[in-house]
């Protein structure tokens, strides 16, 4: 069996290999997102600089309302999805069997972001302790906070 640390320097590996973290879009993509059950999502924002349309897979730390799903940022504030969201809030939502929902995206609080990383952290000990791994291996610092993000469904 693997140890914590090793299963981390694996995991901070896959999240490193591009093909492998960009694989579930094609899926998302082609309507299977379902596949993924309600723990992911595939969010589309836009390029703060090209102003391209970007998509990334995450996952869902809480889901607070129908409408409303929480997602972090597991390389902090550095990751491109999350700089991009904080310059334009205008997304697009895929999940389960719900495609192309317009959403805007709303940064959380420091507050807010401990709490629900503390609710996370309470439902679901054993997936917190691995992804710490992967996080703290991946980034080479220890996990305090990670920057959130609440996607609010917009309803036209």
């Amino acid at each position: 069996m693997a140890t914590t640390e090793s299963s981390g320097a694996l995991g901070a590996r896959a999240m490193r290999t591009r093909w492998l973290v960009r694989a579930p879009i094609r899926l998302y993509r082609a309507g299977l997102g379902f596949v993924f059950g309600p723990k992911l999502l595939m969010l589309e924002h836009i390029g703060r600089r090209s102003g391209a349309r970007r998509y990334v897979v995450l996952e869902v730390v809480d889901r607070p309302a129908r409408d409303e799903y929480v997602i972090v940022s597991g390389f902090g504030a550095r990751a491109q999805w999350y700089r991009n969201i904080r310059v334009h809030s205008r997304a697009r939502v895929w999940t389960g069997l719900r495609r192309g929902l317009p959403a805007t995206a709303i940064e959380l609080t420091r507050d807010e972001a401990a709490t629900a990383l503390d609710e996370y952290i309470r439902r679901h000990p054993r997936a917190w302790k691995k992804l710490r791994a992967v996080i703290e291996h991946a980034t080479g610092a220890p996990v305090q906070a990670l920057p959130m993000v609440r996607l609010h469904i917009d309803h036209r």
